[in-house]
């Protein structure tokens, strides 16, 4: 049989079929196609076998149930540089093909074994369809050049041929979603409706607000009289029979669903010209299997994977130096590395793939890639569900990211995607972790049930995190380590099992506007303990195959996100909603400075707010502190406090119970169970312009040898029945002094004081004072009477957080 093809392609006409019987066909040196023509083998596919070296001079050529085996003197057995060649039924083992663009090839129900691989260079247009690619040794495709212009006869008939195929604008049937109650996610359409607080203590082994929790010595406030150990069904209403803005006894009953891929297409006009590219290579309802690559674009080549199988592979896709790939409707699984890998401004469009069971990361975004990542499911993984370092960035929309053994999202190294509107849950670390100046805009996602933090940040990490919901998790919902910044802003974080909020001193995070209600701990929880610990260090190899890259720090000046900022030197806590929590509303304890404004603190089993460590000044400006268990304020010895312009209201203990050094200044507290103001120990302080009416005990108790200036106090007398003074001055205090303060008692026998707060109304005031953000929730809080609310006195707080090691 030898040089037999040779002569019969040497007499072949143009156009002819060349009809190869059984057995093998073998050329010692390169067989050159010079007219076109038709090889078809004859019988079953494999009795046919050529070992060849064949190039292609001509326009067009088809190759039909052949098998393909290398010659002894080359790997490559076909190349063409302009023609195009059609593969039908065609095994190839062990060998390579290389096509050049102009170039063109189409492949249908190839098989490529035994290392074999497609070479595409600078191809405009190529086709490979129904094809199974197994063993490959390095990529089993390759992609590699930009298109060129130049565009032989085949191209306008292979994109007639390209467009058939269903495009990207057709959402498939919904994944599985986010489950409430645990377990496996289920499949199908039906929705699960959010958990109740109920359910959620039920689930966690009894009461949501106290399991687990124990309040550290000494937090007894005291004074409390007969009946208010008895539980409360409910918070009371204001006098109009309305709840305070924004505190709400129920969690959020609902979150937003993902978008289809259909409307984020509506929505991002350079996903939908992506979603409808077809240039470079097509490869559709293939098989990759079993080998070291699947697809590897570089040096500005374009792909386009539609509905393919990536399993047990090394990598499924590898997309760097520029190239762009769009991957619609593919499996990637069980890759011993990453499944997707981007890199060296790397770009595409990543919709609607099942990308699960990888080794390592299911998407890898580094180097200035930039994809868009719509409406996967990303699960099961190994390591990460997505990670986006080394300057990496990319727009990650809508996607269900769940199970993954660490993070599903974790962002580091300079990395800085847009993570919005993505259901992240029931993963086995974090849900999202920004770590190492790692930064990102992270907003409207659902992040829940994750076993440790719903969001971690520490060393150096700085994102905005903004409007998420994150929630039901087993460990805190948001974690603030070493060195870790931020913006977070607008947030719902509730029904945690630990703090809704953990914060490490050393970091400075702003925290805006956020829902942190009916976590089982502390609300917000600041501590000066270190990382190490608290927590096990994970050590992520983010090396590729042995290689080691030198991360750059600089971070990239093209986003402005970060530059609307305020630039901050202390950690931030303004106009958050603390409530419902199962211990305190906000537990400081800090070597850091720290401002607190205009929050609403109510309705927490603990006290409202707890100082127990402050060795910088922290001051707690226009919040409003209401109906909390254990006291509105409670500060300990030595720590440096400022309370301005605070409205303490019908708390269980006492209003506000201070052993620190400072200052508390025109503060309205009033209708708390216990004393209004005590000041007890050697507290250095000053206490002014306050007006406090108390419901049971006295208005101002002094306590042992209390240093400090009490002057231009109003105090009202409480409910008629209890008869305590209004100012209690312990006997043989002479560095106490008093001075100016107004005591206004009853003049009958009626139940109600006759008085209202007014000129100031009751503070917090609605409209703040220069500088702060006015806060949306004291305005409602017009008390013109206050009134007597019985509830248990818990008996514990959590001291550290739950959270124990990010990955």
């Amino acid at each position: 049989w030898a040089s037999l093809l040779r002569g019969a392609l040497g007499v072949t006409g143009p156009y002819d079929r060349v009809v190869l019987h059984p057995g093998v066909y073998e050329e010692q040196a390169e067989v050159a196609l010079k007219v076109p023509v038709e090889l078809v083998g004859l019988g079953r596919l494999g009795e046919v076998a050529l070992l060849v070296c064949i190039e292609q001079q001509c326009p067009t050529a088809r190759l039909c149930n052949l098998v393909f085996m290398p010659p002894w003197f080359s790997t490559v057995v076909y190349r063409t540089s302009w023609g195009h060649v059609q593969m039908d039924n065609c095994n190839f083992e062990g060998a390579q093909l290389q096509i050049r663009g102009p170039g063109t090839c189409q492949a249908r129900f190839c098989s490529f074994s035994q290392g074999s691989s497609l070479h595409l260079f600078s191809v405009s247009l190529s086709l490979l369809d129904s094809c199974d690619f197994s063993g490959s040794d390095t990529a089993s495709v390759t992609v590699e050049g930009p298109p060129v212009s130049e565009r032989n006869w085949a191209c306008k008939h292979l994109a007639a041929l390209a467009r058939t195929f269903p495009s990207g604008f057709i959402s498939s049937p919904k994944a599985p979603r986010a489950s409430s109650t645990g377990g496996n996610p289920a499949g199908g359409n039906a929705k699960k409706e959010p958990m109740s607080t109920e359910e959620w203590k039920t689930r966690m082994g009894g009461d949501a607000g106290c399991h687990g929790t124990v309040i550290e010595d000494g937090w007894s406030d005291g004074d409390c009289s007969e009946g208010d150990d008895e539980k409360k069904d409910g918070r009371g209403p204001l006098e109009d029979g309305t709840l305070p803005a924004a505190s709400s006894p129920s969690p959020p009953p609902v979150t937003p669903e993902p978008l289809t891929l259909q409307e984020e297409l509506e929505r991002d006009q350079e996903a939908q010209i992506m979603a409808a590219s077809i240039l470079g290579c097509i490869v559709r309802r293939c098989l990759f299997r079993d080998g070291k690559g699947g697809v590897h674009l570089s040096n500005y080549g374009q792909g386009r994977l539609e509905e393919n199988v990536f399993r047990g592979l090394n990598y499924a896709v590898r997309c760097i130096q520029n190239a762009t790939i769009v991957m619609l409707r593919n499996e990637v699984c069980e890759c011993c590395a990453s499944g997707v890998f981007l890199r060296l401004s790397a770009q595409g469009l990543i919709a609607e793939n099942n990308i699960h069971s990888n080794g390592e990361a299911g998407l890898d975004i580094r180097k200035g890639a930039n994809p868009i990542i719509l409406c996967n499911k990303i699960h099961s993984g190994l390591r990460s569900g997505i990670v986006v370092l080394g300057n990496g960035r990319g727009s990650i929309r809508s996607n269900l990211i769940y199970n993954n053994k660490e993070a599903g999202v974790y962002i580091l190294f300079s990395g800085n995607p847009v993570v919005s509107g993505n259901h992240i849950f029931q993963g086995q670390a974090a849900g999202i972790a920004i770590n190492e100046n790692g930064r990102g805009m992270i907003t409207e996602n659902v992040i829940k049930e994750n076993q440790w933090g719903g969001v971690d940040i520490r060393r150096g990490g700085d994102p905005i995190l903004r409007n998420n919901y994150i929630c039901y998790g087993y460990s805190d919902g948001v974690v603030v380590g070493e060195r870790g910044r931020g913006l977070i802003e607008g947030n719902h974080v509730y029904c945690n099992k630990g703090c809704g909020v953990w914060v490490m001193s050393s970091s400075l995070p702003q925290l805006l506007g956020n829902y942190i209600i009916h976590n089982c701990m502390y609300g917000l929880a600041v501590f000066c303990r270190k990382d190490s610990e608290n927590m096990e260090e994970a050590h992520e190899n983010f090396n590729e195959e042995g290689e080691l890259f030198a991360w750059e720090s600089d971070l990239d000046s093209e986003d402005g996100g970060h530059s609307a900022r305020r630039s901050i030197s202390v950690a931030l806590v303004e106009s958050n909603c603390l409530s419902y929590n199962g211990a305190v509303g906000l537990y400081v304890k800090s070597s850091e400075a720290m401002n607190v404004f205009a929050n609403l603190v109510n309705s927490n089993r603990g006290p409202g707010i707890a100082v127990l460590q402050s060795s910088q000044l922290t001051r707690l400006v226009t919040n409003c502190i209401l109906e909390n268990d254990r006291g509105g304020v409670t500060v300990e010895k030595d720590c440096r406090v400022e309370l301005r312009g605070n409205g303490i209201y019908e708390n269980r203990g006492h209003g506000v119970r201070f052993s620190g050094i400072g200052q508390i200044v025109e503060n309205d507290v009033v209708g708390n169970h216990g004393n209004g103001i005590q000041v007890s120990t050697s507290a250095d302080i000053k206490v002014m312009r306050n007006r406090v009416q108390p419901a049971q005990g006295c208005g101002i108790a002094l306590l042992g040898a209390v240093k400090g200036l009490i002057h231009d106090n109003i105090l009202f007398e409480g409910h008629p029945d209890y008869k305590k003074k209004l100012i209690h001055l312990d006997s043989g205090n002479e560095s106490c002094v008093l001075h100016n303060n107004i005591l206004r008692h009853n003049n009958s026998c009626t139940s109600a004081p006759s008085w209202v707060l007014e000129n100031p109304p009751p503070r917090p005031a609605a409209s703040s004072p220069s500088g702060i953000s006015s806060s949306q929730f004291p305005s409602r809080l017009g008390l013109s009477m206050t009134t007597r609310v019985g509830a248990t006195v818990e008996s514990g707080c959590h001291s550290g957080s739950m959270f124990c090691s990010i990955l």
